[in-house]
């Protein structure tokens, strides 16, 4: 018996990299996956359907149950058919993992608009159209049965977004958003028994070979593989993670993190409106050994990050 037997499952970007390892895994525990792809270059451009179809192949081939879709996720109505071709396969839809995603990466004085766009486009409304989608089909069979959906969707952030990264100000402003957007969803879809989270991958692929080059090279175990990422995805799935959600997790290798988000860490109070003279007084004590630039969290993780830069 499968962990995932009898589910069914979309997974978006899951021609390459870490959306197929994330779809091979989800199969080899039961699932049956729609898995979607454009078959785009990395930054975007271009088609191809021979990737999602070769995964669906190897689906097939290991005894699974798979299907290529090879919509656009960011088009609304297409997203739309992704969830309906779920549907209409298998007669269900279990779970979704949102992993599509781009990158333009440009330091801000030189990032054209069209950068900006395309990037935002494919992650932000990559995201929301797959899940308004799927979400509204789970209240509504929640609504008509009286039970819980018990859908589960997995949403891929970032440490772009969660820690920062030069030259990444669309991609990260992206992913910060999706691990807001994963946040909020759950609480609107508890009530339906609907789980929302998201996940913080750090691996190789062809997004992060193109900007860090021969920095990510294996060891002795590749830390690095995709493939790494797709358990914690499996088991967010599971029925083991029903009362998990709105969660954040980070995950590379060996490692995975629970992250929180925005936490006050000083405060000024009076009991009347400040001047800006008193803020002038007052605010720079808030800085009292910390930095009044922007760092990042200094951990292992953080360490790891910037070895990538």
């Amino acid at each position: 018996m499968g962990l995932l037997d009898g589910k069914v499952a979309i997974v978006t970007g899951a021609g390459r990299g870490i959306g197929r390892g994330e779809a091979l895994l989800l199969a080899a525990h039961g699932a049956r996956v729609i898995v979607n792809d454009v078959g785009g270059e990395w930054d975007g451009s271009g088609a191809d359907q021979r990737p999602a179809q070769q995964v669906v192949d190897e689906i097939a081939a290991a005894g699974g149950e798979a299907a290529a879709n090879y919509d656009d996720v960011a088009d609304f109505a297409a997203a739309g058919r992704m969830v309906q071709q779920a549907i209409d396969t298998w007669g269900r839809i279990d779970i979704l993992v949102n992993n599509a995603g781009i990158l333009r990466d440009k330091m801000i004085f030189n990032m054209d608009e069209s950068d900006w766009d395309a990037v935002i486009r494919v992650h932000m409304k990559g995201h929301f159209a797959p899940t308004r989608h799927v979400c509204a089909h789970w209240r509504n069979l929640s609504k008509e049965s009286g039970e819980a959906a018990n859908g589960r969707i997995v949403n891929t952030s970032s440490t772009s977004g969660l820690l920062g990264n030069v030259g990444q100000s669309n991609y990260g402003a992206a992913k910060a958003g999706i691990a807001a957007f994963a946040q909020i969803v759950s609480m609107e879809m508890r009530k339906y028994g609907v789980t929302v989270n998201a996940i913080a991958p750090a691996a190789r692929t062809r997004m992060t070979e193109n900007t860090f080059g021969d920095l990510m090279k294996a060891g002795d175990f590749d830390q690095w593989d995709p493939e790494n990422v797709a358990p914690i995805v499996c088991f967010l799935a599971t029925d083991a993670a029903a009362d998990i959600t709105g969660q954040v997790f980070y995950t590379s290798g060996g490692i995975v993190q629970l992250y929180q988000g925005w936490n006050s860490i000083e405060e000024i109070r009076k009991d009347a409106r400040w001047t800006v003279e008193e803020l002038v007084e007052k605010v720079p004590a808030m800085f009292r050994d910390k930095p009044k630039g922007y760092a990042p969290p200094q951990s292992l993780l953080r360490q790891d990050v910037t070895a990538n830069k």
